[in-house]
């Protein structure tokens, strides 16, 4: 995709949305989007996926963070979310080689009720 695509007003390319920094809002960072997770038919995004803790890339582990917990600040270049560092370590994870039930209903409710999330785009499912 051209470059200068990417970005169109209030749209953005899931491309440029990926590794852009996330931020707590006292400016610590979080780490970086590594994917998002759109619902296939409701065409909704349900979760960033932060990757925190890695060095040079190598390690970390990562975070499905509900999207409607993340606002872009244009000023920082950033997603902020107001989940203090030790709350994002104390959240429910995963590793790269694994994946979480998505679909599981019981498991987005753990993963919104943790961040305080009212989203329901999974309600539906």
């Amino acid at each position: 995709m051209d470059a200068s695509a990417q970005e169109i007003g209030r749209l953005i390319s899931s491309a440029k949305v990926e590794g852009t920094s996330v931020e707590n809002t006292k400016g610590e960072s979080l780490g970086h989007i590594r994917d998002i997770m759109i619902d296939k038919l409701s065409g909704q995004v349900g979760y960033a996926v932060l990757k925190y803790g890695s060095v040079l890339g190598m390690g970390g582990k990562l975070f499905a963070l509900p999207w409607d917990q993340l606002s872009y600040d244009t000023e920082r270049s950033a997603y902020v979310v107001d989940v203090p560092v030790e709350r994002l370590k104390g959240a429910p994870s995963f590793e790269e080689n694994t994946q979480p039930n998505w679909s599981d209903p019981a498991w987005n409710r753990g993963i919104h009720d943790y961040y305080g999330s009212d989203a329901d785009w999974f309600a539906h499912n």
